[in-house]
């Protein structure tokens, strides 16, 4: 497990969050179960952004309790990450953080949200999560 004191993913861990744009995301239902849901994710070597609906049960989720899991597996391979997820639904940063996850979504990094892009995002009610990773684990 990698402890984040030194802020930073080791590469190997890295180079597989980058390589990957789906996770499942786990959050901390109000009775204490898990709720897990399937997102599209950005890692920027920073941060894990997350572009969600703001009346999913995540969104709820993590506007009681922060507190996060998020897997990135293929085949048998997996990465963990367990962190906070701070939500974003205020603009400009909501839709410069959901242009991250939709440039990797389409692999078109030169994409700019227009007046359209934006008013699709309002009717779609789109937010934001930001996961601040704290650790990691990675399996085979």
């Amino acid at each position: 497990m990698t402890d984040f004191a030194n802020g930073a993913l080791d590469a190997e861990q890295e180079t597989f969050l980058l390589a990957h744009r789906i996770a499942v995301l786990a959050t901390g239902r109000r009775d204490g179960s898990p709720q897990v849901s399937q997102v599209l994710y950005e890692y920027d070597g920073n941060d894990v952004v997350m572009s969600v609906k703001s009346y999913t049960a995540k969104w709820k989720n993590i506007l009681r309790q922060p507190r996060v899991a998020l897997l990135v597996h293929e085949g048998r391979k997996q990465l963990i990450l367990y962190g906070n997820a701070r939500p974003i639904d205020n603009d400009p940063e909501r839709i410069q953080k959901t242009l991250r996850v939709f440039r990797k979504l389409t692999d078109n990094p030169d994409f700019e949200a227009d007046a359209d892009f934006v008013s699709s995002m309002n009717d779609q009610k789109r937010t934001v999560l930001c996961l601040t990773i704290e650790k990691a684990m990675m399996n085979d």
